[in-house]
């Protein structure tokens, strides 16, 4: 009987520093890596009749992942949080901490090497569960057995159970407290820079996906730290519609059972305010971090 790959049975492993994480994700798990095509002219001077243009295939772009995972009371999945944020240290603040994922369906095992976070989306909306929506890329992208494959490193013990958090939303911008709130967002984005592995001389011994050229490093361009905010326009609060600071301080913190759950302390920051007119008057604030904290854990905590 065939066997067929079905995404909803599919587990997700993460393998950092000696260490194999079982995470529990959200239904949208996505991973493919393209490979380049360089097109070429095939019609000379002396057949015309040649019009369909030739091939070469010899480079693989990046691969892109994606997932979700509830950001829970139990914390089990503060391995991911600190993947976003946290350098490696071993490269001082040029390089941001890489990962291995493994994807084992009911059929096969695939496999992400060297993989880094480029994006992570805290989702902080009133009467909904907390989620972090991450994307990030990685090297290479294989199938490396069935779903029997043995899988590297003992699995970190997780919580017997996972309670998501309906969490209570408390901002302050520049020490006072932003009332009647109705959303807010936090964002974090690694620019990375891929090295390309290409050399003439390899591209001519490229026959097929196993000896094709990957990308063979990164370099971490910029980081940003941005998000909203959104609250109601009424009568304490119209008289500051329009408006921007170029420097204050902004702290965006989740409160669960009477506790500050995650907590986002974000000195030197810039915003700017927009109305939003619609059957209920609204405001958005824009914020971004403009300051250069060395560490970045410290400031998002979790």
């Amino acid at each position: 009987m065939t066997k067929y790959n079905f995404l909803k049975e599919s587990k997700v492993h993460l393998v950092h520093g000696g260490n194999r994480y079982l995470l529990v994700t959200g239904p949208n798990v996505s991973f493919s890596q393209t490979f380049a095509e360089d097109a070429y002219e095939v019609k000379t001077l002396h057949d015309q009749t040649k019009m369909f243009q030739g091939t070469s295939i010899t480079k693989a772009n990046p691969a892109d992942f994606s997932f979700t995972v509830y950001l829970t009371k139990e914390k089990d999945e503060t391995i991911v949080k600190s993947l976003l944020t946290d350098y490696d240290a071993t490269e001082g603040q040029t390089r941001i901490k890489t990962f291995d994922l493994y994807i084992v369906s009911s059929e096969s095992t695939f496999k992400l090497n060297e993989c880094v976070l480029v994006n992570g989306d805290f989702n902080l909306s009133k009467g909904s569960a907390t989620t972090l929506n991450l994307a990030g890329q990685a090297q290479k992208l294989e199938r490396v057995g069935n779903a029997s494959y043995s899988l590297p490193h003992s699995q970190v013990s997780a919580s017997s159970t996972r309670t998501p958090t309906l969490s209570i939303i408390d901002v302050e911008v520049g020490g006072t407290d932003v009332a009647n709130i109705i959303s807010a967002t936090l964002s974090v984005q690694n620019e990375i820079e891929w090295t390309p592995y290409e050399t003439l001389h390899n591209s001519l011994s490229v026959t097929n996906a196993s000896n094709a050229m990957y990308p063979s490093g990164f370099t971490l361009g910029r980081r940003v730290v941005s998000g909203n905010i959104v609250q109601y326009v009424t009568d304490s609060t119209s008289s500051a519609v329009q408006s921007f600071d170029t420097d204050t301080t902004v702290r965006v913190k989740t409160i669960v059972d009477g506790s500050t759950f995650l907590d986002a302390n974000l000195a030197n920051c810039m915003f700017t305010k927009r109305a939003n007119t619609a059957e209920v008057f609204t405001q958005t604030f824009d914020y971004r971090l403009v300051g250069n904290p060395a560490n970045l854990s410290t400031v998002i905590t979790y």
